[in-house]
């Protein structure tokens, strides 16, 4: 491919594997070059080569942990300085099926600081410069669980924060060329599951998508400029249904006075 078609930069974090290592190899074919971000060298590196091999194009590395502060300022001034970057897809994140009355309580801030802190903070380094060449996109990668609380309020909890973070921004970013997508996975088969001390071969076969699958039509429903991408649903009206009876439901949250139950 030649350089004509450099789309950019794109940074993707969790890049190691799974989800994160099929958008690298999808976003490469369509003329990115790249900067992975992962915890696992030896992964990272064998993806990076990979890559760079097979498509021709530039790929950088940053070996991180994204639930260590420094790591994370590390990323976000590497990602401030490249006025190349035109797409950030926060992809890392952390699972556990944790009951927060056993839940181990640095594992739990590990998630959170994964899921919800090294997301905003990257987003925040990204913007500004996507803002300023008025190009470029932020595709945060969320979870169907941040409407389902049954694996835990803790991963769930920090899902949710992506959804109602990457809606709200969709609305900051309106009337610019850069495009915010949230992307809801379900039940997918990475390394996730085993990480996460889950086994995905207990669910119903049926319910399984490949990350294949999932990375294809999120990368569709960017294209068609989505906010909010769900790959296996099939009634994309219930979306909008959905976000019409939340944002009724919202409406009806004010007054002047408590609601007549609440009467002493």
């Amino acid at each position: 491919m030649s350089k004509t078609d450099n789309k950019g930069t794109a940074v993707i974090t969790g890049a190691s594997s799974g989800i994160g290592a099929v958008y690298a190899d999808r976003l490469a074919g369509q003329g990115y070059d790249l900067v992975l971000v992962a915890r696992r060298a030896d992964r990272l590196q064998e993806v990076a080569d990979k890559l760079a091999y097979a498509y021709g194009r530039k790929v950088k590395t940053i070996v991180a942990d994204l639930a260590d502060d420094n790591d994370v300022r590390r990323v976000e001034q590497a990602i401030a300085a490249d006025d190349s970057v035109t797409l950030l897809v926060n992809n890392a994140g952390l699972g556990g099926q944790q009951v927060v009355a056993t839940a181990d309580a640095d594992a739990a801030e590990r998630m959170i600081k994964v899921n919800v802190i090294a997301l905003t903070r990257l987003t925040r380094a990204a913007l500004p410069g996507l803002l300023a060449r008025n190009r470029g996109a932020i595709v945060n990668i969320a979870s169907v669980l941040a409407y389902e609380t049954s694996f835990g309020g803790i991963y769930s909890g920090t899902k949710a924060y992506v959804v109602n973070f990457t809606e709200a921004l969709h609305r900051e970013v309106a009337g610019t060329n850069v495009t915010v997508q949230v992307v809801l996975p379900g039940a997918t088969r990475t390394d996730f599951w085993e990480l996460a001390g889950s086994d995905i071969d207990q669910l119903p076969k049926e319910i399984i998508m490949t990350p294949d699958d999932l990375v294809d039509a999120a990368l569709v429903g960017l294209a068609r400029g989505e906010a909010v991408t769900a790959p296996a649903l099939a009634d994309e009206t219930k979306v909008a249904t959905f976000l019409g009876a939340r944002q009724a439901f919202y409406g009806s949250l004010h007054a002047d006075k408590p609601a007549a139950r609440y009467a002493a």
